[in-house]
């Protein structure tokens, strides 16, 4: 049995922990016995984790207020645990991951798992960008740099960031669970109050800067001028009515009577499957945005920005458009909008067979898997 020891920088709901989420719920738990170590709280997965008998730590970091007895706390869980191989994730993490293996008294291989594209280091903060900055120094160090996005790996690898550790692993998606669904269409727009046959325009992500939702927002106004019955659903943490940013831009544009504004929720996959297009409106740091996969896999057109590997991974079943554009977004929507049911109906059976086979959850973990494997077999 194979101990793996996961560090990862949270457990909350974005993205990155997502996927390590779905990558401990489908390990091979007969040959791999994961170990998890948060360096925030347990956030919303670590109870979750800890229910399938997956020991759950967490080092209680405050953001920006490194304290040496978390590092002597990691130093001590590493060297309980004996890992055979410790994976880091995200920025933070890999450092972490780094660190114990340096004081660890057994020599297991490190892997790194970087889930950023880098379009320029001014748009992070600066704790983080330095904390990137750094690692580039030390990439020769990890056994293997895995990214989920070509361009994330080639942007990392300009600043320095060891090209030969490289390898990509895309991320992956339930598609039992992510699949069309009359019924979800239908009872949201019951929840919503709305008439069966409304259009509903999707944004799900939390609520961040690098999202940009307010071209998202800009868009939606610049469609009711030609499309006034369209209504527009945003859900994600702080995605909520007291969210200032979101509220004043709203007002500005006088939509309020078409936007729904859900906040964080637990039934994404019924959410993503009750729309008719679903929008990715980022202009930098995403890498491979789950909302896009999800929502091909439910058979829903997608409009994205050319951000991070948004772009190939749509393909010919959707429309890419510049990022921080509101106009060129609200003309990729148009253009669906007036392709009809029966040619989105098209592009959407097509996005679904594109993730099914290049994208499966199933697939993805057993890259993982193969990885693992390989470095205790060398």
């Amino acid at each position: 049995m194979t101990k793996i020891l996961f560090i990862t920088t949270g457990l909350s709901t974005g993205g990155a922990e997502m996927m390590l989420y779905k990558l401990l719920s489908g390990i091979d738990r007969t040959k791999f016995e994961p170990v998890v170590l948060s360096l925030m709280d347990k956030g919303s997965f670590g109870n979750q984790i800890a229910a399938w008998d997956i020991p759950v730590y967490t080092l209680d970091l405050d953001p920006g207020k490194p304290k040496f007895s978390k590092l002597i706390r990691l130093i001590n869980i590493a060297r309980k645990e004996k890992p055979d191989i410790i994976q880091g994730w995200m920025y933070h993490a890999n450092l972490a991951a780094q660190l114990a293996r340096f004081f660890t008294l057994k020599s297991a291989p490190v892997v790194w798992n970087i889930r950023h594209s880098l379009y320029s280091l001014d748009y992070e903060k600066k704790s983080t960008a330095l904390i990137i900055r750094l690692l580039s120094k030390l990439s020769n160090l990890p056994n293997r740099v895995i990214y989920n996005s070509q361009i994330g790996a080639t942007q990392h690898q300009k600043i320095g960031y060891e090209s030969a550790k490289t390898i990509v692993i895309p991320n992956g998606f339930d598609i039992n669970l992510f699949q069309s669904s009359a019924e979800n269409r239908l009872s949201l727009r019951q929840e919503l109050g709305l008439p069966e046959k409304t259009f509903l325009i999707g944004r799900i992500c939390r609520y961040h800067p690098m999202k940009d939702h307010e071209s998202f927002l800009r868009a939606a106004a610049i469609l009711l001028q030609d499309f006034p019955e369209l209504h527009f659903v945003l859900a994600g943490t702080n995605v909520a009515q007291n969210n200032p940013n979101l509220s004043q831009v709203i007002e500005e544009l006088d939509i309020s009577d078409r936007i729904h504004l859900l906040g964080e929720r637990k039934d994404v996959s019924r959410l993503t499957s009750a729309l008719d297009l679903a929008i990715s409106s980022s202009y930098f740091g995403e890498a491979f945005p789950n909302v896009i996969g999800e929502a091909m896999a439910c058979e829903v057109p997608c409009v994205v920005t050319d951000v991070g590997d948004s772009a190939a991974i749509v393909g010919e079943t959707g429309k890419v458009v510049p990022p921080q554009n509101p106009q060129a977004l609200a003309d990729g929507c148009k253009e669906l909008i007036l392709l009809g049911e029966s040619g989105r109906k098209a592009l959407g059976k097509t996005a679904r067979q594109k993730v099914i086979e290049l994208y499966s959850l199933d697939a993805i973990i057993t890259q993982y898997e193969h990885l693992y494997q390989s470095l205790i077999d060398n």
